[in-house]
């Protein structure tokens, strides 16, 4: 069709100028309300926020000899409220272990590198993960059970690869985990109120 022509005389230049105005405003509002909620996912969740936030725990209802989980971090935190017996019994392990005075100081602050490694020695506050692997090793308070031999006088054994640790955390020489399981930073808030995830120094 060589030899075509258009006439444009009849267009209105205003309205053409109009709609093309109309149109990049609706597009640009278009990119932004898009926008929106693109950079908005990009920002943290609130769940994400608090993951990593203290978290405070009424130890008061916990029964002796009895063991309890909290999350922080995505991590078990263990709670073990100890007997008179246990806490005597401590001691008497230590030429069995591998750091019995938990002079790994990297494996708790400085306010827990003593016997009980623990504030209040009643209370022992935990991460609940083996340092061999990062399996979460069972609780086995009870004295002499067959699987575990007669020497055996509570404390945490680990099935993936039979580490064991005492009723402090503390690991058995020649096992397979090469130190103490960790304490977390922890502060007192009240007698029954424990705050996990932030202590004095981290405040």
């Amino acid at each position: 069709m060589s030899g075509a022509s258009f006439d444009n005389s009849g267009v209105d230049k205003d309205r053409r100028r109009l709609l093309t105005a109309g149109a990049s405003v609706v597009g640009a509002v278009g990119v932004a309300a898009t926008a929106v909620p693109f950079i908005s996912s990009m920002q943290p969740s609130e769940k994400a926020k608090t993951a990593g936030a203290p978290v405070e725990f009424n130890i008061s209802k916990i029964e002796p000899g009895r063991k309890v989980t909290v999350k922080w971090r995505g991590m078990p935190v263990w709670i073990v409220r100890r007997t008179p017996e246990m806490l005597e019994q401590l001691p008497s392990l230590d030429q069995k272990l591998q750091d019995p005075a938990s002079e790994n100081i990297e494996q708790q602050p400085d306010y827990a590198q003593n016997a009980h490694r623990a504030i209040d020695s009643e209370y022992l506050i935990m991460v609940g993960l083996c340092t061999h692997l990062g399996c979460s090793p069972t609780y086995r308070p009870e004295q002499a059970p067959a699987d575990l031999g007669a020497e055996w006088i509570g404390g945490f054994f680990c099935p993936c690869h039979g580490s064991r640790f005492d009723l402090a955390g503390r690991v058995y020489a020649g096992e397979p985990a090469p130190s103490n399981m960790p304490i977390p930073p922890h502060k007192y808030l009240s007698e029954s109120i424990v705050l996990i995830g932030e202590d004095e120094e981290t405040a």
